[in-house]
């Protein structure tokens, strides 16, 4: 008895083996296509910082520094009052909140699009998690975005 327990536990031991071995497979193809979609999301990203940085700069409402002032407390009313926020630096502070929601909902609607359409949902979730266990994919991706990022627009 004591024996038919210990093959039992011995044969559920050497059937989870093979689930505890199995790397997920990445093509090359597959790699490809998540790199060259994540290189359009950083893009996009830097785009909108550039967009929000120059609106920042070349405000007439405020200097940078007072925007980067109050936009730590822009939620915050009792401190806007605090610090003297004017109607106008709150109404600016409003507009870039809104230029930041705007293009942070278009980069989550172009992440969704491309991993549907373009890299495939599966595939985007498999290399997604893939990248975070496995170092040598990791840095096969980090050298393809490293090439894509070549051809990117500088950003200033």
């Amino acid at each position: 008895m004591k024996s038919k327990r210990i093959v039992s536990i011995v044969a559920a031991v050497l059937m989870a083996l093979p689930a505890f071995s199995q790397e997920v497979s990445i093509s090359e193809e597959e790699l490809g296509k998540y790199a060259t979609a994540m290189d359009s999301v950083n893009e996009m990203s830097a785009a909108v910082l550039v967009t929000i940085s120059d609106m920042v700069k070349n405000s007439t409402v405020m200097k940078p520094s007072r925007y980067n002032d109050l936009s730590k407390i822009a939620k915050d009313e009792v401190k806007l009052a605090e610090a003297k926020a004017t109607p106008e630096e709150i109404e600016f502070l409003k507009q870039v909140a809104a230029k930041k929601d705007e293009g942070s909902a278009n980069i989550n609607a172009a992440v969704q699009s491309l991993a549907k359409d373009y890299v495939g949902v599966s595939v985007f979730n498999k290399v997604k998690k893939a990248l975070g266990t496995d170092t040598d994919l990791k840095t096969r991706y980090d050298s393809l975005m490293t090439e894509l990022k070549k051809d990117n627009p500088v950003v200033q």
